[in-house]
């Protein structure tokens, strides 16, 4: 029985699920609008309102956080001058999850996540399966 066991699994052990999880973060924070199957994106929000919330702070330790998810240092500064600074008086809801396709090879439900407050640059067609 899994009782009071929250989290996906995936069918991933533990390590390559938090790879997963970093890389995708990483996308979306890059990209800002990625493509992933519906329970992942599920997952992927937790994670990526933290790391929002820790740019928001703008601290040296949440910046340290921020790097030991994130894959990349200009994914860092990106997070923590130009995607924190949208939204400043939010309080967590910082990605939205829309429903696009299922994928042809097993019927998966695929969904685009993005952020609420798009940038300047918006890049589309990016996807992370």
């Amino acid at each position: 029985m899994r009782h009071r066991k929250h989290g996906r699994q995936l069918g991933r052990n533990s390590k390559h699920r938090l790879a997963l999880f970093r890389n995708l973060v990483t996308s979306l924070l890059e990209h800002e609008r990625i493509e992933t199957t519906e329970a992942k994106a599920k997952e992927l929000r937790g994670i990526t309102d933290k790391l929002i919330t820790l740019g928001k702070q703008g601290t040296l330790h949440a910046r340290r956080g921020a790097l030991r998810v994130l894959r990349t240092k200009p994914v860092v500064e990106k997070l923590f001058d130009d995607v924190a600074k949208r939204f400043p008086s939010r309080h967590g809801g910082y990605t939205r999850i829309i429903k696009t396709r299922q994928r042809p090879g097993d019927a998966a439900q695929m969904v685009a996540i993005e952020l609420v407050e798009k940038g300047a640059e918006p890049n589309q067609g990016n996807s992370v399966s």
